[in-house]
């Protein structure tokens, strides 16, 4: 049978009662027998017997008698009570002899130490940290009812983790010097789980609805992933808090809800959660209001109302327009507005006159930004971050931007931002920034797998802010089947003052074909690159630069007359003095998992002394959010290179598609020209592609965009020359198109993606391939 949680808090009430019932009957029994009868006299003396740590002082203090006074034994029995009531002894006695009072007190023990077995949910410097704050740690006197209520705390903390099997034993050692170390010997137990979910008095939206919008669910498939199953009292909470804005959200402005009722089963696994609504009626906006004081600015705080006449209400624009309006008054500099939306409701005819009451109290500028908690990085490289500056009016906006710009360096755990008046200066306010540092160094080993590439090995050393200073310095070394690559970079993303980043690189690559190609060859890179990058907006960049490379291609007997015929052209070694230059633009929200935002960038190579060529390329991304639970995303690459001497376009060069990332359902670099003797994929100098995806939640992950699962369609092709003189120009009657429906996840080894895909105008001679895989592919 299922036991209340309201039962097991009564109870708890109740053993409370009783200790303290028992402590107050014990301290009135201690005090008139503590204190014999005497015949009252002058005191000529006080002395103190039995102290160890406590301070004569302190007992001194309690006494409610002085030397020269009376006492008598009502005056005996007040200092024993109030003795007692200090909580520091464990026995007080008065004894009296020849005019002289002495306080005779046997010290509590104090706490030395504390500590915790079994404890893994939480960490024991945290849970230290609770409990100090209820008055239990070391210092502290010890005290057998406090013991009781770190107990009780400790279940009160698991209880909200959704852990009611959890026990708890306290162990007290005694120690030298009346002191004592107690342990907490903790079995936690599983988390309860949730069998159950009702909602009552639901009647414009079904329950199943309701219960969508929840983060906690009942078991499912894949709960064992999203641990959605798992009861703890701040996830209800939120849950409560969503049901309550969505029915706000639809003009429901007197939507009620009683306290949940959350029952659990008597072998504390499973839990039952009843939820008693009342919807009320959805009111409708007669009028939208401006009040109090606007400074002047009426038509620009106007712009800003999302809310209309004769619309449903809505608490989401409700919100949103008083946070636009407060955030245009504190770009301004009035750090202190407020902004109250109030709406006066016709139950009669379910209306609503909506009116924001604003206030922006006064103008301030920021005097100095203290920043505290950086012990590693360098002060000038949060400084150099930062949009606020000193000595300027506060703008809310440009502090924003700041906290932004420091979360995005990737150094720091925890970045806040406070704002502190200024003492006898109304018009000033200080900006304390504190900052939590992670470590920035890591040491990556790694295996994965390709499809295509097979089994990939990869370590890697980076270290992020190098020293504190900011810098990047970076070793990758990569090897597949395929392809091996070893990297060492360093970036100064502020190589000058204003920002302009620099980029130093060394790299050695080696490629040979892939297993579907029949004929053999290998090239090798060796190579260095000096590059720059010049922010010209938060999102905009522009970047140039030079490589240096030393290309080597090694033919063997089934080696592809295209690349025989390259090798009589420019012989098997060449150099080249690679130009590059490009612009881009990143407004996502995310680089791994977006939902939302735009990535676009152009780029142009240009390669001369031995190789004369250009290249030019553009990509653009876009990601549309529909609704709160789904992403349409779209994007198109295009490159175009050319040979500018009479030699054919340099073929390693070449670009390829097919496969994840580009024309999914068609094997990895398989379109485009091909080999005229062996048949082996050449890529191609041209390039078309375009996907568009449709990212929809995985059933029960609760919108966890780390796993989606999505359906697609692609179309590309690669166009260029098959070594023989023979260069195709663009076509797109030539594209190849596939739909299917794919999966991705975040995983622990980078970003995966697996497809399933169906070639749909596919040629004879193709190579297709229905199910492909690859972790670390982006679109």
């Amino acid at each position: 049978m299922p036991v209340s949680l309201d039962y097991f808090r009564a109870r708890c009430r109740q053993l409370l009662l009783t200790l303290f019932a028992r402590a107050a009957l014990a301290l009135c029994l201690a005090s008139p027998l503590a204190a014999n009868a005497f015949t009252p006299f002058v005191i000529g003396d006080i002395r103190i017997e039995g102290m160890q740590r406590t301070e004569p002082g302190t007992i001194f203090g309690q006494l409610p008698v002085k030397v020269g006074q009376q006492f008598t034994d009502d005056l005996a029995t007040e200092a024993v009570r109030r003795l007692y009531a200090t909580g520091l002894f464990s026995d007080v006695r008065i004894e009296t002899a020849n005019r002289v009072v002495v306080v005779v007190v046997q010290e509590r023990a104090t706490i030395a130490s504390l500590s915790f077995s079994g404890m893994r949910e939480f960490e024991p410097k945290g849970m230290t940290d609770s409990l100090r704050q209820i008055g239990f740690g070391d210092g502290r006197v010890f005290d057998q009812s406090m013991l009781e209520q770190a107990e009780f705390e400790l279940r009160q903390q698991y209880l909200a983790k959704g852990k009611y099997a959890a026990e708890i034993t306290s162990t007290v050692t005694p120690l030298p010097r009346n002191r004592v170390g107690i342990n907490f010997d903790v079995f936690e137990g599983a988390v309860a789980r949730i069998r159950e979910i009702k909602v009552i008095g639901n009647e414009a939206f079904t329950e199943s609805n309701l219960l969508g919008l929840f983060k906690m669910t009942t078991p499912g498939w894949l709960s064992w992933y999203t641990d959605s199953d798992k009861y703890s009292r701040e996830k209800l909470e939120r849950d409560l808090e969503t049901l309550r804005s969505f029915y706000l959200d639809r003009g429901y402005l007197e939507y009620k809800a009683e306290p949940p009722q959350v029952t659990i089963s008597g072998d504390r696994k499973d839990i039952f959660i009843t939820l008693t609504i009342n919807e009320g009626k959805p009111y409708k906006v007669t009028s939208v209001n401006l009040a109090g004081n606007l400074l002047g600015l009426e038509n620009e705080v106007n712009t800003l109302v999302q809310v209309k006449a004769g619309e449903t209400f809505s608490g989401e624009k409700t919100n949103a327009t008083a946070k636009s309006i407060s955030d245009y008054l504190g770009g301004l500099g009035y750090a202190f507005a407020n902004v109250n939306p109030n709406p006066v409701l016709n139950r009669e005819n379910q209306t609503a006159e909506l009116t924001f009451y604003i206030d922006p109290s006064r103008r301030v500028y920021v005097r100095k930004i203290q920043i505290t908690g950086n012990q590693r990085t360098r002060d000038e490289v949060v400084r150099r971050e930062l949009r606020q500056p000193e000595a300027a009016w506060y703008d809310s906006g440009k502090i924003k931007l700041s906290r932004d710009r420091l979360d995005r360096l990737g150094y720091f755990k925890e970045v806040k931002v406070g704002t502190e008046p200024v003492p006898n200066s109304p018009d000033q306010v200080d900006i304390n920034l504190t900052v939590a540092e992670k470590p920035t160094g890591m040491i990556n080993l790694g295996v994965g797998y390709g499809q295509v590439d097979g089994v990939i090995l990869s370590a890697g050393i980076t270290e992020d802010n190098v020293f504190g200073s900011g810098t990047n310095l970076t070793l990758n070394l990569n090897t597949s089947l395929y392809n091996r690559s070893a990297v060492l970079a360093h970036t100064d993303p502020y190589f000058t003052n204003d920002g302009i980043s620099r980029t130093t690189s060394v790299y050695y690559r080696t490629m040979t074909p892939y297993s579907n190609n029949p004929g053999m060859y290998q090239v090798t890179t060796l190579g260095s690159g000096l590059s720059f990058g010049v922010p010209i907006s938060e999102f905009d960049r522009i970047y140039g630069g030079v490589n240096v490379e030393r290309n080597t291609i090694g033919l063997y007997d089934n080696s592809p007359l295209a690349y025989r015929e390259y090798v009589f052209n420019y012989g098997d070694t060449t150099t080249a003095v690679i130009l590059n230059t490009g612009w881009s633009k990143d407004t996502r929200d995310s680089a791994i998992a977006p939902t939302r935002g735009s990535f676009t960038r152009l780029k142009a190579d240009l390669g001369t002394v031995n190789l004369k060529y250009y290249m030019l390329g553009a990509q653009q991304q876009l990601y549309v959010p529909i609704g709160r639970d789904y992403t349409l995303a779209f994007n198109a690459l295009f490159d175009y290179g050319i040979s500018y001497s009479d030699l054919q376009y340099p073929i390693f060069k070449n670009v390829y598609a097919g496969g994840i990332g580009t024309v999914r359902g068609f094997s990895q670099n398989s379109l485009g020209p091909r080999d005229l003797i062996t048949g082996t994929y050449l890529g191609g100098s041209k390039r078309v592609v375009g996907n568009v995806q449709f990212y929809l939640p995985m059933p029960g992950t609760q919108n966890d965009r780390t796993l989606r699962w999505f359906t697609f369609v692609d179309g590309g092709q690669v166009f260029g020359t098959d070594g023989y003189g023979n260069d195709t120009a663009i076509d797109l009657s030539k594209m190849r198109y596939s739909a299917g429906v794919g999966l991705s996840w975040v995983s622990p080894l980078g970003p995966l993606q697996l497809s399933l895909a169906k070639a749909l105008n596919a040629k004879e001679g193709d190579n297709l391939q229905v199910f492909q895989f690859q972790i670390g592919t982006g679109f």
